[in-house]
């Protein structure tokens, strides 16, 4: 069966991939605006918004299952989902499975924008650009408790510091449930995947043109790690947000959206 897929407007197609725990209807009015420029397509991944029961693999709400297959499953259900070239733009947990999509499937892949994402999101030996793996298990053990509360407290460390941060935070938590709620598995499996998943070694690998977004005082994602992959990147700018936190598309609608037209557009600085 097929995911659910929201589409705008018309022209070049720009897909968005959204980040863990959320499902396309995050994006807001800024896949509106996008979409007076590009066909913009916001995909609900497997187990989330309204894709929730209507993928055909387990394997993406496998708990315990391998994560680099949990990530293949779920790249490869991305990539049957669609049957022509694509722009992809995905947020945190969606800009990971957009980094393992491009090498997986490079010929689909024609432009890449990773927006306060990582190729390692926890910290490892030679790595601290990372959330400690202590706080991704306390967050993995609360998830079966309350994973709603939990959710919500994720919320939170997305806009921490940033600019407008209370009136953000109200936005997301508003959004959140308005698809229904995520396939606990799937939360599970996500984390699996920002636990273990380390792409920093196949980024040489990636080809495709790409745009790093990074919010200057993301907590989650720090800048450091957007410097990181727009260095490791074959052809990578970075466009760094002043005032931003971990959802810079939300924080700063206008400079975004210009971002991502002028690297749509294959405009210079």
């Amino acid at each position: 069966m097929s995911l659910h897929v929201d589409n705008y407007g018309s022209g070049a197609p720009l897909l968005l991939i959204h980040g863990w725990g959320m499902h396309g209807g995050m994006w807001g009015g800024v896949a509106e605006k996008l979409a007076e420029h590009f066909r913009v397509l916001a995909v609900d991944l497997p187990g989330h918004g309204f894709s929730v029961g209507r993928d055909s693999s387990r394997h993406s709400g496998e708990v315990g299952m391998n994560p680099d297959l949990l990530m293949d499953s779920i790249v490869d259900q991305l990539s049957a989902q669609f049957d022509e070239q694509l722009a992809v733009c995905g947020w945190s947990l969606g800009g990971q499975i957009a980094q393992r999509w491009a090498i997986r499937h490079p010929q689909q892949i024609s432009r890449l924008a990773l927006v306060a994402s990582t190729p390692c999101f926890v910290r490892r030996p030679g790595w601290e650009c990372g959330m400690a793996e202590e706080t991704l298990a306390e967050f993995a053990a609360a998830l079966q408790q309350d994973y709603t509360l939990t959710l919500r407290r994720f919320l939170a460390l997305q806009v921490r510091g940033s600019e407008r941060e209370r009136e953000l935070l109200a936005a997301l938590r508003s959004a959140l449930l308005s698809r229904g709620e995520p396939d606990l598995a799937a939360l599970q499996s996500g984390l699996e995947i920002l636990r273990d998943c380390d792409l920093r070694s196949a980024l040489p690998d990636i080809r495709q043109p790409a745009l790093v977004v990074a919010g200057e005082r993301d907590t989650l994602t720090p800048p450091q790690a957007s410097h990181y992959l727009a260095a490791q990147l074959p052809d990578a700018r970075l466009a760094a947000i002043k005032g931003a936190a971990h959802a810079p598309f939300l924080s700063h609608p206008d400079e975004f959206v210009m971002q991502l037209r002028r690297f749509m557009e294959n405009k210079c600085d």
